[in-house]
């Protein structure tokens, strides 16, 4: 130590410099009190706002509007579309047209029947807006019109059956739609008279093409035949159609269906397609020399591929192009650009969907759009080059947004509320090792109070399709209530198994010749790779699923009793009576390699593959839920399933809702379903009482 150093050291006036010292630490100390206290009171405040939000009721769930069908007026500057809201006393969701500004502001309701309203589109002019609803003495679902400045909708169609699919004319004189064909006077007084007996598979009406002229109001037939146009759609020119036409309605026909083009008369016809696979999504050209289509195809139009896009003059003139032959991603929906150089598409990426275009020119292809979301409901404006789509993400389930400069800005704002309200869960990606060591994705949902390290009861759910996936995104879905499970502190894993789309077609058609081959493996997997990651308890687990998620549900009760609990929702059980029973067949022949009809059929492979097979092995207390009118997987495959359960000894019920198809539609009836499996889960999995969820008035 210096000499000064000491000198100081010696000069100090102790008794002072204490005092000082003393008092300058008081002073810090009150004054961290002080924050401490402005902290700790902040944090109160806080954590009081984060306590208001509460957990997710089914009803709530329930309650959830939906946002669909945006259309953006030609000039850009407002949005129409329609919200769809729960109304309990009408037991289902009604839809009413909306519109809002282009920056968001002064969003309204439009439109007020009593049945709703759907499918709205503008006027080229952007005077008016068309829409379809069934109001007052209507039979059917008509053409109405109203101002798009406000003011009553007067009806403009007078058709005998349902109009559907209207677009306008590029002039805004005329709409077209599509309408199915009348009874015959015999077959009407047939009906009336209860004389209704009828031959399965045909017992359907043709449906066809009508021009409706706005100013006269008088309609015309455009096509006839003992045929249907399934759908269509009007070139940017106004000078031919694009057509998918099919030899009825029927879903299992679609298969047989060819893209056709035509003069606005029907005339001068073009068959685009000669094949055994169904097409879809066909767009005419703007200057109307090319189409474009989608099919669920390779090059050469073998079916069971991941859906690709297709190019092919609109005079057939020429030999079909896949420009995006490459393309490992599902390709959804497909519109051509403005200048029609290029194709915008919504590609399915596994995980994801996202907008990309494709230059047909120079051969690029860019994605367009970014994130932790999922697109859904696009339209793209030609006239002044704008996209809008609606965006799902785990704290939004779709509200609309634009595409500008590259970045998505929101528009209508339905959904703000949950996140404001109620706790909603952690979404990520997640990937493992199937057991042939393939890597494998799905989702999982975190309670919102998650901790990691501590383990969770599992809840597995397996998407429909089973050429699906699951992705980004809030579920809505009575089948996914994934927000109403975290809520009751399940964790819940959705697998992107084996036969998922947007991966590739080898991991789509590894069902290709056996629907069981890895997919409830990866299944599995994806449960064993969440208990080493220490998320899930092994001893608390249930499965459920709806459709394919049904028959994966069947299949793994058979394959391991690791389960508690299952849930069965519109799940195959039996392949051979399935192929019969169901109003599709077109994807089952090449999961088992034939019909089991044909001579040497591959019933052994049909056998092998159904849960039907091995449900003596069943332990899984189980519940079976089906629609009594369902026509995809028929009401007798959960029949066969319950009975065989209840004969094994497997604590099961099976709940069959009256009047509902393939995805139940009533309110009560989706509530029903929540609360059964709820109080399902919690009496095996977790071991305690559920209190069943009731509407209030």
């Amino acid at each position: 130590m210096s000499s000064a150093c000491h000198v100081e050291f010696r000069n100090i006036n102790w008794p002072s410099y204490f005092i000082h010292n003393v008092l300058i630490y008081h002073f810090q100390l009150k004054v961290m009190r002080s924050t401490v206290l402005v902290y700790l009171i902040c944090l109160s405040h806080l954590i009081t706002a984060q306590d208001d939000r509460k957990v997710m009721s089914a009803v709530d769930f329930l309650n959830i509007p939906a946002v669909s069908n945006p259309a953006l007026s030609p000039d850009g500057g407002k949005l129409v579309y329609v919200l769809s809201e729960s109304d309990w006393d009408a037991n289902r969701q009604v839809p009413h047209l909306w519109m809002v500004n282009n920056d968001g502001s002064d969003a309204r309701q439009i439109t007020f029947g009593e049945n709703g309203e759907r499918n709205p589109q503008w006027s080229p002019d952007g005077r008016w807006i068309s829409f379809i609803a069934k109001r007052g003495d209507d039979e059917d679902n008509q053409v109405y019109l109203m101002r798009a400045d406000g003011g009553e909708a007067q009806r403009l169609t007078d058709h005998a059956t349902s109009v559907s699919s209207v677009s306008w004319s590029p002039d805004g004189n005329t709409l077209y739609f599509l309408a199915s064909d009348t009874l015959t006077s015999e077959q009407e007084a047939a009906r009336k008279a209860k004389d209704d007996v009828y031959a399965l598979d045909e017992n359907y009406q043709q449906r066809h093409l009508w021009r409706f002229d706005v100013g006269s109001r008088e309609e015309t037939r455009i096509t006839s035949g003992d045929y249907s146009v399934l759908s269509y759609h009007l070139s940017a020119n106004g000078e031919r159609f694009v057509a998918h036409i099919g030899p009825n309605p029927l879903f299992d026909f679609r298969k047989d269906s060819e893209v056709w083009s035509m003069n606005l008369d029907g005339e001068d016809r073009h068959q685009l397609t000669d094949n055994t696979v169904g097409e879809g999504g066909a767009r005419i050209s703007p200057d109307g020399g090319r189409v474009l289509f989608l099919a669920f195809a390779n090059a050469d139009f073998e079916t069971y591929y991941n859906d690709r896009l297709f190019v092919v003059p609109a005079d057939g003139s020429a030999r079909t192009r896949v420009p995006l032959g490459d393309m490992e991603h599902e390709i959804v929906t497909a519109e051509w650009s403005a200048d029609g150089r290029s194709v915008f598409f919504i590609a399915n990426m596994g995980h994801q969907t996202q907008l990309w275009q494709h230059d047909l020119v120079n051969g690029r292809t860019e994605q367009l759009t970014k994130g932790k979301h999922s697109l859904g409901q696009w339209d793209y404006q030609p006239t002044i080059r704008r996209h809008v789509m609606a965006v799902n993400t785990i704290r939004n389930p779709g509200d609309v947004h634009v595409l500008e400069g590259g970045r998505l800005r929101q528009v209508t704002r339905h959904y703000d509320y949950l996140s404001e309200q109620f706790h909603l869960p952690r979404q990520e990606v997640i990937s493992w090792k199937g057991a042939d060591g393939v890597t494998v994705e799905g989702m999982i949902y975190y309670p919102h109070d998650y901790q990691p390290g501590t383990r969770y009861p599992l809840v597995v759910q397996t998407h429909g399709g089973p050429a699906s996936s699951d992705k980004y995104g809030f579920s809505r879905s009575a089948t996914r209530y994934n927000a109403v499970l975290t809520g009751h502190g399940y964790v819940v894993l959705q697998p992107n198994y084996r036969g998922s789309t947007g991966y590739g077609d080898a991991f789509l058609r590894d069902m290709v010749g056996g629907y069981f081959r890895q997919s409830h493996l990866d299944v599995m997997a994806g449960v064993d790779h969440l208990i080493a990651l220490r998320v899930a308890d092994p001893e608390r687990m249930a499965k459920m699923g709806w459709s394919a998620g049904g028959h994966m549900t069947n299949k793994i009760i058979t394959y391991t009793d690791r389960f508690k609990a299952a849930s069965s929702g519109a799940g195959a059980v039996n392949w051979i009576g399935m192929y019969a029973q169901s109003d599709v067949r077109t994807y089952r022949t090449p999961w088992f390699g034939g019909t089991p009809w044909e001579k040497d059929a591959p019933i052994d492979v049909y056998w092998n593959n159904s849960p039907l097979k091995d449900i003596h092995k069943v332990s899984t207390p189980t519940l079976v839920l089906v629609g009594e009118n369902d026509p995809r997987v028929p009401m007798p495959q959960s029949v066969e399933l319950y009975r065989a359960l209840r004969h094994v000894g497997v604590p099961t019920h099976l709940y069959v809702a009256p009047r509902e198809p393939h995805g139940w539609q009533e309110l009560r009836h989706r509530l029903y379903k929540i609360n059964v499996e709820l109080d399902w889960f919690a009496r095996y999995v977790l071991e305690k009482e559920y209190v069943w969820e009731k509407v209030k008035d």
